[in-house]
């Protein structure tokens, strides 16, 4: 007996199910909101644009999108949004799904960072908390000479995209606007793809120069744009949202693939004695380098990022807990001295342990 097509579909997020023909396959493809997704489907509709066949051909299901509590693969989003971008003739599309949106629509992480202090705190919350909206992106920031928010792709693939990454930079921007209620000026957008149009829509916008072709996706501010203070800034509000937050991030580490679960458990016990290498961790594994590289390969995942994340993720608990001091933990997440800790620390977190531990104790009470 045939099978309907819902049978060839999961049965919770209607999705094809892997082998079905005719759709496009993305294994252990990162997870998002899918928001760009639903705005652009939004945008077919009006347009009149025939939508099955789009939704069909990026590995979509009408049933699927029409469920905003669905999450939808990060790799099948930038397929689809390139296929509405050319059926609406709109080279743009990222761009101005960006502008239309209603910010709010983001969720659980922007009232985190709507509520915080400042703008640098919002970013903070930005920075650890974005892969709850989509975890195909890391969001990093570097407030040295200037405010930079850099943007990474992790297992998806950054050459196959230009309207995810222009909707991403864009709301950024428009939220860092909206909770200063101020128009900042930036220094810089620097984007990896490359565009031969007109974009001058584009840098009326961000009022600044645009590099397309770069070596990385930034978006730069003047260093002093991170100490304004937020006109939503609601302290108590701000722990309530956190928290939630980091029950969102636990609950999606804990859906985690089993071999990143692996890796990271044989990591962390190599960790003060400074030999989480890859080599060491194979043979914890009891596997060759290669089949362990290849294995993280396919699954979109690399060893440096895996042993960054679990590093900052071990500091962080460590600095709520008052009988560790800061060499111990320093030592605890193989670190060689307290200097060395204190950097990577200011990377993951924008500020040194000192003052993190004072935050997390501040947070507490």
């Amino acid at each position: 007996m045939r099978e309907t097509d819902s049978e060839r579909r999961h049965p919770k997020t209607g999705e094809p199910r892997s082998g079905q023909r005719g759709a496009r396959q993305f294994p252990s493809s990162p997870e998002a909101g899918g928001l760009a997704t639903r705005l652009a489907v939004g945008r077919l509709r009006e347009a009149g644009v025939a939508l099955e066949p789009l939704l069909k051909k990026a590995g979509f299901s009408s049933a699927q999108i029409d469920k905003p509590d669905v999450p939808v693969s990060v790799e099948r989003q930038i397929a689809f949004l390139d296929l509405a971008a050319k059926a609406l003739r709109d080279e743009f599309l990222g761009f101005r799904l960006a502008l239309d949106c209603d910010l709010r629509q983001i969720g659980l992480l922007y009232y985190a960072m709507a509520s915080s202090e400042t703008l640098g705190d919002a970013l903070d919350r930005a920075q650890r908390y974005s892969s709850i909206a989509n975890a195909g992106v890391v969001i990093r920031c570097f407030a040295n000479k200037d405010l930079a928010i850099s943007l990474r792709y992790a297992g998806v693939a950054r050459h196959t995209d230009r309207h995810q990454i222009e909707t991403l930079v864009t709301t950024i921007v428009r939220i860092c606007r909206t909770l200063t209620n101020r128009r900042l000026v930036l220094k810089a957008v620097r984007l990896a793809h490359v565009r031969s149009s007109d974009v001058s829509e584009l840098k009326k916008f961000f009022g600044c120069p645009i590099t397309f072709g770069a070596d990385a996706d930034e978006i730069v501010f003047d260093q002093k744009e991170g100490q304004l203070h937020l006109v939503g800034s609601d302290p108590y509000l701000n722990y309530l949202l956190v928290r939630s937050c980091e029950e969102a991030l636990s609950h999606r580490r804990s859906n985690a693939s089993p071999l990143r679960t692996k890796i990271e458990n044989a990591i962390t016990p190599l960790l003060p004695h400074r030999k989480a290498h890859l080599s060491a961790v194979a043979r914890q594994l009891g596997m060759s380098v290669r089949t362990l590289s290849r294995r993280l390969s396919k699954e979109g995942l690399k060893f440096a990022e895996v042993l960054e994340q679990l590093r900052s993720d071990l500091a962080l608990r460590s600095l709520g807990e008052p009988s560790l001091s800061i060499s111990q933990i320093a030592w605890l997440v193989g670190y060689n001295d307290v200097s060395s800790f204190s950097h990577a620390c200011k990377r993951w977190t924008g500020k040194n342990p000192a003052k993190m531990r004072d935050q997390l104790r501040s947070a507490g009470h």
